[in-house]
């Protein structure tokens, strides 16, 4: 019985009662894919975050950028998206495809609304795959059978962990997994990674309202909300060297252009980078 219920997909369990990370954040990003006990959650991290719908849309332009300078500049033609969330507007595989139609993208994620959506995007798009998975166990990712059938992993690849690691806490070895990832991925593969950050001594000022952002996260009891410094995101990339301008500011990653107005102070609690396995 217990190998039977281990088999049971996280889809066969949505329980619409339990906020999940995926429908906060299409909450914070204006989607209609959520419940009132996720835009609950979301009110109460407004509370202490007032932008951070604000925060949302950064990353998502982050990924953007990211995508569109991986596909034009760089030629790469597959990406594996951990974490993906729900479908919502400027997805990796739109992105990829606009520059060329024929880019591989796999998402991966366990929410059951996820999974519900990317049933829906396998009938749209003949190149994109949705695969139910934990991103916390590299090998089971690595080895799913839709994964293996679509992307060559013996050839360079993207990987990309946007917004997703700063829901895994140091006892699931967020380090450990990466570190399993990068070292699977053949040499010329890049890694694409978003995660919230706690400045330490760099801004104590800034630190102490992600401090107050991760508790106001506990006490919600969503569970899940880690804002790590500088140093500790660093060892995520698992080695792969990190391209200019480094590890910055999401809207600091190569902008399209001048700023309209100051950074909200939320939107400094956010790191990414793109690194190269060499």
């Amino acid at each position: 019985m217990q190998d039977a219920a281990r088999t049971v997909p996280p889809s066969a369990q949505l329980d619409p009662t339990k906020p999940t990370v995926a429908r906060i954040y299409d909450a914070s990003l204006g989607g209609k894919d959520n419940y009132e006990v996720d835009r609950q959650i979301f009110e109460l991290i407004k509370q202490v975050a007032p932008h951070q719908g604000d925060v949302s849309w950064m990353n998502r332009r982050f990924l953007v950028r990211a995508v569109r300078y991986l596909t034009e500049l760089v030629g790469m033609d597959q990406f594996l998206d951990l974490g993906s969330g729900l479908p919502t507007v400027q997805n990796t595989h739109e992105v990829a495809q606009f520059s060329n139609p024929e880019a591989k993208v796999v998402y991966v994620d366990n929410d059951p609304i996820c999974n519900a959506h990317g049933r829906a995007l396998l009938e749209e798009n003949e190149y994109t795959r949705f695969v139910e998975a934990d991103l916390t166990k590299p090998a089971d990712v690595l080895a799913h059978p839709e994964i293996t059938g679509h992307l060559e992993l013996d050839r360079p690849l993207v990987l990309m962990q946007i917004g997703t690691l700063h829901h895994v806490s140091d006892d699931e070895d967020p380090v450990g997994v990466m570190r399993h990832y990068v070292d699977a991925l053949p040499s010329g593969s890049y890694v694409v990674l978003t995660h919230f950050w706690d400045p330490a001594d760099e801004n104590p000022e800034w630190s102490k309202q992600a401090h107050d952002l991760e508790a106001k996260l506990r006490g919600a009891n969503v569970g899940t909300g880690f804002w790590r410094t500088r140093e500790q995101i660093e060892e995520f990339f698992g080695g792969a060297e990190l391209l200019e301008p480094g590890l910055v500011q999401l809207d600091d990653w190569w902008p399209a252009g001048p700023r309209r107005r100051e950074p909200w102070p939320e939107e400094h609690l956010m790191l990414g980078g793109v690194a190269v396995k060499r």
